[in-house]
């Protein structure tokens, strides 16, 4: 026992002296003379010239803050000044990095177990140039040494500390320039008071973009403001700083705050951030920490979005998104940082779209084949008009307002802005929307719409599409798929029970009216905007309403340009009852033929025949009346529509008046149009009678004629 005892301290007492020469030579070597070996060993590991061209020197330092046993002992803390590491050959300038100093502290311990600890390294003044070319060459991109072998040593540091510095970012690949400014603050400030003084100034600016109701959207309802970051009580800024520069084209303005400690182990030691950018007319701002970054680094921010329109975020973000009004949000996100792939999630954000709530959750995940972005959006009061941008038919000011370049021309109404199909391939995407009262006007109420958008490769999936309107409902399914040239669209759509007194509420004669709505629709069709999937489109429509009234002034409220100066032609200024209106068009290459296109009323019956070219907008179109026996009728004239779908042409066709008495028109064309629009017949009360279209159409498919009068008007 007592010769193990000392063998025991044998050993102990031989590891002490030799600790004790290790911390003599330390103190006491000239480690001047170790610059040269030091430089040459860095160059050499990172692949360019690197020298300390300033003293090398060590102190011994204890850390009060740190445990046993650095509180009592000293550890060396090494200081080397004018350090300088060098660019690429290819880059513009010549230095890379210039530091005033590099100060760091080494764990003399740890390197008997082949560990090389640094617990504190602190950068004074550094400038930084960062340089990429349009070839993608990096001038932060080190020439490691490659090693199969695994390294005896392993290097473990603890946390970065930083001064008064320059960053200069000059990335001709993204278009980038930026020059950033990190300067001392005159106090340390409390995390609390930039939470509170960055929230007040995000939502002052989402009232500036997007209106009022931004401001008190972003605000909430809650009684306690959600906590945001890890940070501690200790949590405090120390640093600010400024960025100048230009995005892609648009020119870039920052500023925020930061701490002084990067902390790249120690997860209680979390760094505050703070931003505030704007990105030619888009805002972002944030506040929060970051924790951990070597170790799938958390952030974890309150995040502010405002700008013209969502989709110029896409260069900023990545992200594809679509034209929209001004708008404005603020949400949570949480990111995990990872070299491979990264996870942002946008927890419960809220905001405003032009005059539209919106609210949700979203996440974006990185790597893999493409970015996915999913997650779920709802929105209590959608403005109808809020969704104009998503096919390019808001008004001029707003296309201007959001950046379109894309010229509508004059003569032309569909829209022509090209959807932006290179974006989608750009990532993939699986959202659901729920909207639960949309509004157009204070005269026609939608009262909610439903989809499922997905994105894949470039193709856009939204199904289903539904609305609930008018006490009914609207079923479709879309197919973009813009992984082709041209796009290729595919669209099916079924209207159901639309009740006409709740469609139009404001319509004195359809309030006590019974009638409906109903319609399918099934196109396919090419283009890269609406007006070339318009115009190529191949498919059918069919469209049914009974028991209803019209008016030219009804039309003209509703938009209908050519249908409102037809009817105007035809009764004036009058109410016209409505037994059952019906149309059944076929489409080929943009040209919609009118197979069957009937209107019924007590005193006449309208056939129109003819064509619509989408193509070219051009109207051709035949409208003739019949009256039913013997009753006064304004006009019995037959009418033509030329002219343009923006500037439409009716006139009457020169020639004799027709004979009284309905018009007989061939049953071989009408019979099978009529019989393919019976399947689209409802019941037209709630006492199960029957539908007043029904009669209409099983006479055009039995004779090709609708009854003079009797049966069909005594039904009114």
């Amino acid at each position: 026992m007592q010769r193990s005892r000392k063998v025991l301290s044998w050993v102990a007492g031989t590891l002490l002296v030799l600790f004790a020469m290790l911390l003599v030579a330390v103190a006491t070597f000239d480690w001047n003379r170790m610059k040269p070996f030091i430089g040459d060993k860095v160059s050499q590991a990172i692949g360019r010239p690197f020298a300390i061209n300033g003293a090398l020197t060590v102190d011994w330092r204890r850390d009060r803050l740190a445990g046993w046993p650095g509180s009592w002992l000293p550890w060396p803390e090494f200081t080397a000044r004018d350090i300088r590491i060098a660019n690429p050959d290819w880059a513009a300038q010549p230095q890379f990095a210039h530091l005033d100093a590099l100060r760091f502290r080494l764990s003399l311990p740890a390197l008997l177990a082949h560990r090389i600890e640094v617990p504190t390294l602190q950068l004074v003044r550094p400038t930084v140039d960062l340089e990429r070319d349009k070839s993608g060459r990096a001038s932060w991109d080190f020439a490691l040494p490659q090693s199969t072998a695994p390294s005896a040593w392993k290097l473990q540091l603890g946390t970065i500390g930083f001064d008064q510095g320059l960053i200069t970012l000059d990335d001709a690949a993204n278009r980038v320039k930026l020059q950033l400014v990190v300067e001392p603050l005159q106090q340390a400030i409390p995390y609390e008071q930039i939470v509170a003084q960055q929230s007040s100034a995000a939502r002052e600016q989402a009232g500036k973009t997007a209106g009022a109701a931004a401001t008190k959207a972003m605000a909430g309802s809650e009684a306690t403001p959600e906590r945001v970051g890890q940070a501690t009580a200790s949590t405090v800024y120390q640093f600010g700083w400024t960025a100048e520069g230009s995005y892609q084209g648009s020119p870039l303005k920052g500023k925020g705050r930061t701490g002084a400690v990067l902390a790249l182990q120690d997860k209680s030691m979390p760094l505050p951030l703070q931003a505030d950018l704007r990105i030619g007319d888009s805002h972002i701002a944030l506040v929060g920490t970051l924790t951990d970054p070597l170790h799938l680094g958390a952030l974890d921010v309150r995040l502010w979005f405002s700008g013209s329109s969502m989709a110029r975020l896409y260069p900023i973000t990545g992200i594809t998104l679509p034209d929209t009004p001004p708008y404005a949000t603020e949400g949570h996100l949480k990111a995990e940082l990872h070299r491979h792939g990264s996870r942002y999630d946008y927890q419960g954000f809220r905001g405003r779209v032009g005059g539209s709530d919106l609210a949700g959750n979203l996440l974006f995940v990185t790597g893999g084949a493409r970015p996915k972005l999913s997650g779920d959006l709802h929105s209590k009061l959608l403005q109808f008009a809020d969704l104009a941008p998503l096919i390019g038919a808001d008004s001029r000011a707003g296309k201007e307002r959001r950046g379109d370049a894309t010229p509508q021309p004059a003569d032309k109404l569909l829209p022509v802005e090209p959807f932006r199909t290179d974006r989608w391939q750009a990532m993939d995407a699986d959202v659901t929307f729920t909207g639960a009262r949309i509004v157009r006007g204070a005269a026609l109420p939608i009262d909610s719409l439903s989809t499922h958008l997905v994105m894949n490769n470039g193709a856009l999936y939204l199904d289903p599409l539904s609305f609930s309107l008018a006490g009914g409902t609207v079923h479709s399914n879309l197919t973009l798929d813009g992984s082709r040239t041209p796009m290729r669209g595919v669209m099916k759509l079924d209207a159901r029970h639309l009740k006409l007194k709740q469609l139009f509420p404001t319509f004195e004669p359809m309030r006590t009216s019974f009638g409906e709505i109903n319609g399918d629709a099934a196109l396919d069709a090419q283009g890269n905007s609406v007006a070339a999937l318009l115009g190529s489109a191949n498919g059918e429509l069919k469209l049914l309403m009974n028991d209803g009234a019209i008016s030219k002034t009804l039309l003209e409220t509703a938009g209908l340009n050519v249908a409102n100066i037809v009817i105007g032609k035809l009764f004036g200024d009058k109410t016209v009852p409505i037994n059952c209106a019906a149309t059944d068009m076929a489409a080929t290459n943009g040209l919609f033929d009118m197979r069957l296109f009937v209107f019924d009323t007590g005193d006449a019956v309208i056939n129109v025949t003819g064509t619509v070219n989408f193509a070219d907008e051009k109207l051709d179109l035949d409208v003739k009346p019949h009256t039913k026996g013997f009753r006064v009728f304004s006009l019995r004239s037959p009418l033509y529509v030329r002219g343009t779908l923006k500037d439409p042409d009716v006139g009457v066709h020169a020639g004799p008046l027709l004979a009284r008495g309905a018009g007989a028109v061939a049953l071989g064309v009408v019979a099978a149009p009529a019989a393919a629009l019976l399947a689209l017949v409802a019941p037209s009360h709630d006492d199960e009678s029957d539908n007043t279209c029904r009669t209409v159409l099983q006479q055009l498919r039995s004779s090709g004629n609708v009854m003079r009068a009797g049966k069909t008007a005594a039904k009114k």
